[in-house]
């Protein structure tokens, strides 16, 4: 990891090396982080509490803030990767946090690539047809449309640079991990929450965080200009299945089956939202093109 003792923007010829800013590193990102060599990285962070945490892992931490774009001002030109895993906020159509980073990024010299984290959200439901990147979106909750929007600043971005900013989007589905606070079934299984019976039942997506990791540090490489990857693993599970399998691994019983119509009266609208929504994404070019070879192809293999 090069120095960190140099103030941004003041680095000497022999230390100007390859420069990855994070936007939003938290789980993934710091998993990144853990792979880089040869890399100086700095992260954004609006919680000041974080910076000592990120310093120990060889980060320089930056505090500011999307919410106050002119907290954000000294990262200008700074980078030649940009790595955006920060969420839009809670309300809205649109993703202001997007908009003020691209704004950033407009001004001096241009990073060389930037990789946003996307949601297969955007997709909509697609009644368990299988989806490249080729589909349309159909964003159905605001959460997914504010994503789409966000999508769209960063390929703008792209755009008004004239293809010099490689601009990758990926489109991630449910993230887990056994050591990712939340990252296993584990959880909901002990509160005996139900699943879906059979006939109503969903198909659900899934990427080990590991996994996530490698394809972003590949895609800020790798990535082909203004161009969109599905990032997920090949399982191809009903979600009651999913918490069938994860049951059976954790030695604990299966969840009870319910039908829709009873879902839509006993459980919680965001659960009901991921209920509502069937696709089997198809994952050829994150292989064909960023080169990744799934250290957990099966979810199985990653919760074990």
């Amino acid at each position: 990891m090069p120095s960190n003792q140099f103030p941004l923007g003041a680095l000497p010829s022999r230390f100007k090396r390859e420069r990855l800013l994070i936007i939003g590193c938290g789980d993934v990102g710091q998993r990144l982080v853990r792979v880089q060599r040869h890399v100086r990285v700095v992260a954004l962070t609006s919680s000041p509490e974080r910076v000592g945490a990120l310093r120990a892992q060889g980060v320089t931490p930056v505090v500011g803030n999307l919410d106050e774009p002119a907290s954000l001002q000294r990262l200008a030109g700074w980078a030649t990767r940009v790595l955006h895993l920060a969420p839009p906020p809670l309300q809205g159509s649109t993703d202001p946090r997007t908009l003020a980073l691209t704004r950033l990024l407009m001004r001096r010299s241009a990073p060389r690539s930037v990789v946003y984290g996307s949601t297969s959200g955007v997709y909509g439901d697609c009644a368990g047809a299988w989806v490249d990147e080729s589909r349309m979106v159909n964003p159905i909750t605001p959460r997914a449309q504010r994503r789409v929007d966000a999508e769209a600043r960063v390929r703008h971005l792209g755009r008004l640079r004239s293809s010099a900013v490689r601009v990758s989007v990926l489109r991630i589905p449910g993230i887990y991990a056994s050591d990712r606070e939340g990252g296993t079934p584990r959880e909901r299984l002990l509160r005996g929450t139900p699943v879906l019976a059979r006939e109503d039942d969903v198909f659900t997506n899934h990427i080990h965080a590991d996994d996530l990791a490698r394809a972003c540090q590949l895609a800020l490489w790798y990535g082909k200009p203004q161009r969109t990857y599905n990032v997920n693993d090949d399982s191809q599970l009903l979600m009651g299945d999913y918490f069938d399998m994860a049951a059976g691994l954790y030695g604990l019983p299966k969840p009870p089956r319910i039908g829709r119509t009873q879902a839509q009266t006993e459980l919680p609208a965001m659960q009901l939202s991921f209920m509502s929504e069937s696709r089997r994404m198809v994952n050829k070019r994150m292989k064909r093109e960023l080169r990744l070879q799934l250290r957990y192809a099966q979810v199985e293999d990653g919760l074990r």
